[in-house]
């Protein structure tokens, strides 16, 4: 949902300061010198900064623009403290499918010419089914993850070779922290593959899918929540209707964007005794990837076994 004026003031001042952070320089305590200079890495939110974390290990410096868990990405407008960090970036982590534009908009009227970029949605090699919208929100996705996993180790080998088998080794190691999150998708699917949940944006539909659930709200409404509009009264009738009727297990309810609407399909779930299953674009405080991702898989299977 749009942000008002005042709320996006003072977050674009929080990132500002967070860019300004993660662009200084380090040196050695012990004899004055400065220490290697490590690969410098901006990544649009704080989901792909936490992975391309993970994979540098100390060998990276990681600005994550948006970082804070109130913060909307679909309506962030950057400011030129982004583009002073973009501009001493070796490495640009975006999501793209049109969720971060902002990062499009700054590269092209900057001059980045050194910085390697690499676009989640691209990676992924998803697109959008005929006649729908591309669901953007691919850091759902474990394969995708995975992939864009390998394609920062690989960048960050071509911008640190002396680094490279480090890299390697930590990509590794991240990798094989997904395997349970695939393995808890594939047991969700087969206790309970064919059931139907309701969502109230398309947030966390790569792991629903991957988990064999049927999304059963009407897209309109999903779409209309998403866009910060108005979801029309028919639609919002039907949406409830799915919990007065009992025709969906779960609710997955996207908390960073909330409103009249969607309060009332959290209400109207619980009143039917229909658990809701918050999630969020961005990581919550205190947590890692896979540890954020590891909560809303059990969440999920936990609510469905009700």
């Amino acid at each position: 949902m749009p942000l008002s004026t005042s709320r996006r003031a003072a977050l674009l001042t929080s990132a500002s300061l967070a860019l300004l952070a993660g662009c200084g320089s380090s040196s050695d305590s012990s004899g004055g010198k400065s220490a290697p200079a490590r690969v410098a890495v901006v990544a649009s939110t704080d989901v792909w900064g936490d992975i391309a974390r993970r994979i540098g290990g100390d060998r990276v410096d990681v600005t994550s623009v948006i970082s804070d868990p109130d913060q909307d990405p679909h309506s962030y407008e950057a400011d030129p403290q982004n583009q002073l960090a973009l501009s001493k970036a070796k490495i640009v982590v975006e999501n793209g499918g049109g969720y971060d534009d902002f990062v499009d908009h700054m590269l092209k009227g900057g001059h980045h010419g050194t910085a390697e970029v690499i676009n989640a949605v691209d990676v992924s090699g998803k697109t959008a089914p005929e006649g729908g919208e591309l669901n953007e929100h691919v850091w759902y996705d474990f394969p995708t993850v995975a992939k864009v996993a390998d394609r920062i180790s690989a960048a960050l080998a071509k911008a640190d070779p002396g680094d490279a088998t480090a890299f390697t080794k930590n990509a590794t190691a991240f990798k094989a922290k997904l395997a349970p999150l695939e393995a808890a998708e594939a047991g969700i699917k087969k206790a309970h593959g064919g059931e139907g949940i309701a969502i109230t944006e398309p947030v966390p539909l790569y792991m629903t899918e991957a988990s064999g659930l049927v999304n059963r709200t009407p897209a309109q409404f999903s779409e209309a929540v998403e866009e910060g509009d108005d979801v029309a009264p028919r639609v919002l009738q039907q949406s409830l209707a799915l919990f007065s009727g009992k025709k969906v297990k779960a609710l997955v309810y996207n908390e960073q964007t909330s409103g009249p609407q969607t309060e009332k399909a959290e209400a109207a779930a619980k009143a039917a005794g229909i658990p809701v299953v918050p999630v969020t674009e961005t990581l919550p405080s205190g947590k890692d990837y896979v540890g954020w991702m590891t909560a809303n898989v059990d969440a999920l299977a936990s609510a469905l076994a009700k």
